[in-house]
């Protein structure tokens, strides 16, 4: 029994919350989160939840709970955090765009749109949200509510940047790839360092079969900032279409390593046997 007590001391001194106040642990679990200590700050906020669980404000600790878990890449930890803040104060819309977000990111579009739905019925223009459901509702290709979505943020501001981006993207999925390739080409002249639109116009131009405006675009990217799986899976496509099956095996292999969805590397591997 020494024995028990003796440990459970050691971890409380571990984690710094041996006889902290509630305040002092939240506290202190941001001087972790400066540091990048992610699992001190989650158990931080856990130790302040046990300490006061009846506390009003613990919907917004488990709301930074979630955030912290995410950035672990526990998904399921957070999605779980952000339902249980979310059964406190079922219409916060911070809450409601963090589990929208999550689920968009876990594959769950139809759970997403909701969150977003719910999101937007009560802050009708946020633009934010607006951009993200039209996103998913493309993916979904459904034209009509994306459009909707993207139309409503020009509304609101039509100098926007996320309106046009939505409609570059809806366009290139429409078909429509002069429009998107002139919207693409606007919005990079406005914000020549917003690296998306490099990588979205590279996509588009391989879709024009453009491949070596594509591969310039791409480079950009890969120069100036560094590239995503997602760049890789793309570059791996243009080297393909161009018969360069290694050079294309590579890239796949490449996004592989960086957590691409791995069934469609296999299929893509196959591709350049």
């Amino acid at each position: 029994m020494r024995s028990i007590i003796l440990f459970v001391i050691y971890l409380l001194f571990s984690f710094g919350c041996f006889g902290q106040t509630y305040e002092e642990l939240i506290e202190k679990s941001f001087d972790y989160l400066d540091k990048n200590d992610l699992v001190s700050a989650e158990e931080s906020l856990r130790a302040a939840m046990r300490l006061e669980p009846a506390n009003a404000h613990n919907y917004a600790l488990l709301s930074n709970l979630g955030t912290i878990q995410r950035r672990q890449g526990k998904k399921e930890e957070a999605l779980s955090s952000y339902s249980t803040a979310l059964n406190r104060r079922p219409q916060d819309v911070t809450l409601l765009g963090n589990r929208a977000s999550l689920y968009a990111e876990m594959g769950e579009t139809e759970k997403s749109i909701a969150d977003y739905t719910i999101l937007l019925l009560q802050v009708p223009d946020d633009q934010n949200a607006l951009y993200n459901r039209g996103i998913l509702y493309l993916q979904q290709r459904d034209f009509i509510r994306a459009e909707a979505d993207f139309n409503q943020i020009l509304e609101v501001n039509d100098k926007t940047f996320y309106g046009r981006l939505g409609y570059a993207v809806l366009e290139k999925m429409r078909g429509n790839y002069e429009d998107s390739e002139r919207i693409y080409s606007f919005l990079i002249d406005e914000k020549p360092k917003d690296w998306q639109l490099y990588e979205g116009r590279a996509e588009l131009y391989f879709l024009m079969g453009k491949n070596a405006r594509a591969k310039a675009d791409i480079n950009k990217v890969i120069s100036e900032d560094g590239p995503s799986a997602s760049l890789y899976v793309l570059r791996g496509k243009i080297n393909l279409a161009q018969y360069e099956k290694e050079v294309a095996r590579k890239d796949f292999l490449k996004a592989q390593e960086m957590g691409y969805d791995p069934e469609v590397i296999r299929d893509l591997l196959q591709l350049v046997q």
